[in-house]
């Protein structure tokens, strides 16, 4: 029976010893798949991330335009800029014929290298992939920019370096590693956790390491070189509690023997048991099943795994829901995001529930940073969530899309009349800012669906067409017209057509004269651009001025006018004509210091001389920065240009501003003068504009003149010059000689 005890001990124990060192292995193995796991899930989240930002990016309108017009100082400042706050450690931008415009890492006009990335991003419409850059690897986003059409590609990407991989060796106890595998050739790490790596460009052999139980994560299989992570756990550490054990079970065994056969299989007995239910939790827990409890005594080893397994159990469910949370919801605000924002509307629509979509946008949101700071600045963010987030009503849920913007989904669409602005005055309540109480300007966008879609992206997208609407016309709510849609792709192709517009002769100047009133002479012409859009017809001047000084581009059209306007007057002075034009300026002409120079530059280059050439500038533009339009004004003036205020009464300029400005003359805009003759408000307004003008020593010209009784009425009024259709219409350049040979004063104005 001795015999028959010791072989059953041996036996046992043999048996015993083995389901430890396999359930230590597959413990080891359990957890390197939790490892691969954690290591996908924080590398997707970094992913959908960096996307987010590069999807911000490309969307992003003045961008667009600053690709459009291929103006890579503003790239670089717009992709440095972005690029910071999103944190991104590699940004670039290239154009459709995969030449670098801007990158930080590559010389601008050098081909794109990531080749693999951008046929991936051109076949699925985003490249997300793990590249290898300068022996370091980044997890890297390239999607395309689209103005409409393509324009363009954009990408940032992340370092993946000795801080991350330290990072999830911490979270998962298990060493990462990250190596690259040449076509044909041996792999080599790039950055690893281990601390046992004493020269890791040393060629590794990944199939075969018996001090490591090892998992691979392919992070990029594409091209010449495949990248790699590798999860690893030493078999040491996780042996080590097996060979501790195999001493006590030699000790237990040794304790047995001197006891009878009963308690040898008694022993045996009982240890076999709590083993197979520790190794079928963990086979469960493996599996995804949730233990409350595992049925083994809680006292000894068996107790100790049975506690360490429901541990990692809920250390793992912890890690899964904060991943989750944090995947979901705005790190500042704790608000869910704006991919909860696109999941929460695809639900609804496909309960086919009709909603409101209200985008809110903070104004001015650069300027509460810039003054208070971007930690008071944080705090006017998270009031403001914590306002939405706690509206009395559960028909709103609240999200926060970007830096500055929030959105407000309401479910019920029967709220009384009113309610938005209600809403915008309840969240405009006043916030304590460093002991100053400060009150946050909101302005609202709002779409409906189903009546403005059932897209996500196009609901989105239509909201924040109402919220543009709502910002130019300085009102606080506005709700999305049909049409807006087409209007947006209209300037968007307008103010990308204006590039090619002066280059392929689409623009023209036309010339309108100016006479003096009291003798009919004509005294100047006024410079009028004009755009003959191929496919879209005659484009009315307010509409492609005013989008080419919201993309940056009315200095490209002042300097083709200057120049087209100077080298009509020397094809006149050609001709035996000699002849004064006043041009006009935008605003940000009037603030442009190396305006006078180019000038100057251009009346020499046509051998002209500066009486020839006038500006013009509205008081709106002049009021825009009063002090730099001042200073540019005098050097013109200076230079012996000679400036007049257009369109003068329709501005916010005040009578000292006026007084201090270094110009000559005064035009009454147009809307004062053609009622001028029915309007007796008008006939106040026009007589006491003129005898200012006099008494400021500056001339007065009236546009808008289109009757003989409104001529003779200002000549009445003492009127210096007259502009209007009754002289004339603006004229093409080649049919000037040709109406001045034609015109008569007589006829028009009735003098002798």
């Amino acid at each position: 029976m001795l015999l028959v005890v010791v072989f059953s001990l041996t036996v046992t124990g043999g048996a015993f010893m083995r389901v430890v060192y396999q359930d230590a292995l597959a413990k080891g193995e359990h957890d390197l798949e939790v490892g691969v796991n954690v290591l996908q899930q924080i590398l997707d989240e970094r992913g959908q991330q960096l996307r987010s930002n590069v999807a911000i990016l490309a969307d992003d309108f003045g961008f667009k335009s600053a690709v459009a017009t291929q103006d890579t100082d503003t790239l670089r400042t717009v992709l440095a800029n972005h690029g910071d706050r999103a944190g991104a450690d590699m940004v670039l931008l290239s154009d459709l014929s995969d030449t670098l415009l801007a990158s930080s890492h590559h010389p601008a006009g050098s081909t794109l290298p990531f080749t693999d990335l951008l046929e991936q991003a051109q076949q699925q419409g985003a490249g997300v992939d793990v590249i290898v850059e300068a022996g370091q690897p980044y997890e890297f986003v390239l999607l395309p920019v689209r103005a409409p059409n393509l324009i363009g590609w954009v990408g940032m990407g992340f370092l993946i370096d000795e801080a991350l991989v330290e990072e999830i060796h911490n979270l998962t106890r298990l060493d990462i590693s990250v190596v690259a595998q040449p076509s044909g050739d041996t792999p080599f790490y790039l950055v690893s956790s281990r601390r046992d790596l004493t020269d890791r460009t040393t060629p590794i052999d990944i199939a075969d390491d018996p001090n490591y139980l090892t998992r691979e994560l392919a992070l990029n299989l594409a091209g010449p070189q495949q990248t790699l992570a590798l999860v690893q756990v030493s078999r040491e550490s996780l042996l080590a509690a097996y060979r501790d054990l195999q001493w006590q079970l030699l000790a237990i065994v040794g304790l047995i023997l001197l006891l009878t056969t009963a308690a040898a299989a008694w022993s045996a007995r009982s240890m076999s048991l709590p083993l197979t239910r520790l190794s079928d939790a963990a086979r469960r827990i493996g599996l995804g099943q949730r233990l409350e409890t595992i049925d083994v005594s809680p006292r000894g080893e068996t107790g100790l795994l049975a506690g360490t397994l429901l541990s990692m159990q809920a250390d793992i469910d912890e890690r899964e829901r904060a991943l989750l949370h944090r995947s979901r919801h705005d790190p500042l605000t704790d608000l869910p995001n704006r991919s909860s924002a696109q999941e929460c509307i695809m639900a609804l629509i496909g309960q086919g529930q009709p909603f409101s979509l209200l985008r809110l946008a903070i104004e001015r949101f650069g300027d509460i940073n810039d003054t208070f700071g971007y930690a008071l600045g944080d705090r006017v963010l998270i009031t403001l969530a914590q306002r939405l987030a706690h509206l009395p009503s559960s028909d709103f849920q609240a999200f926060r899309l970007s830096d500055d913007e929030f959105l407000l989904l309401v479910r019920n669409l029967a709220l009384p009349a009113g309610w938005q602005d209600t809403l915008l005055n309840d969240l405009s309540e006043p916030i304590e800012l460093d002991a100053s109480p400060f009150r946050p300007s909101l302005t609202a966008g709002e779409s409906h669906s189903p009546a403005h879609g059932e897209d996500p992206h196009l609901l989105l997208r239509r909201a924040d067409i109402a919220l543009e609407t709502a910002r130019r016309q300085r009102s606080a709510w506005q709700r999305y017209q049909p049409g807006q849609d087409e209007q947006h792709v209209r300037q968007l192709r307008l103010i990308r057509d204006l590039q090619e517009a002066a280059r392929d002769s689409q623009l023209w100047m036309a010339y309108q004269p100016k006479i003096e009133a009291s003798t009919g002479k004509v005294s100047q012409f006024e410079a009028l651009m004009r755009w003959q859009h191929p496919s879209l017809g005659f484009i009315p001047p307010d509409e492609f001025i005013t989008l080419a000084e919201r993309s940056g581009n009315i200095r490209l059209l002042t300097r083709w006018m200057i120049d087209s306007v100077c080298r009509q007057l020397a094809e006149w002075r050609s001709n035996g004509q000699t002849h004064s034009v006043a041009i006009n300026l935008s605003a940000e002409d009037v603030i442009d210091p190396q305006l006078g120079q180019h000038l100057l530059s251009v009346l020499a280059h046509y051998d002209l001389n500066v009486e020839q050439l006038s500006l013009e500038v509205t008081e709106s533009a002049v009021m825009q920065d009063p002090a730099l339009a001042h200073r540019c004004l005098s050097e013109l003036r200076q230079a012996g240009l000679t400036v007049a205020i257009d369109d003068f009464g329709t501005g916010y300029s005040s009578l000292a501003q006026l007084k201090q400005l270094p110009v000559a003359a005064l035009k009454i805009d147009k809307s004062f003068v053609m009622s001028l003759d029915t309007q007796p408000d008008d006939v106040v307004i026009v007589r006491s504009t003129i005898d200012l003008g006099h008494r400021l020593g500056l001339s007065v010209v009236a546009e808008g003149v289109e009757t003989a009784a409104i001529a003779a009425m200002l000549r009445e009024f003492g009127c210096d010059e007259l502009q209007g259709y009754l002289i004339a219409k603006p004229l093409p350049g080649h049919e000037v000689a040709a109406w001045l040979d034609h015109y008569h004063p007589r006829d028009i104005l009735g003098l002798a």
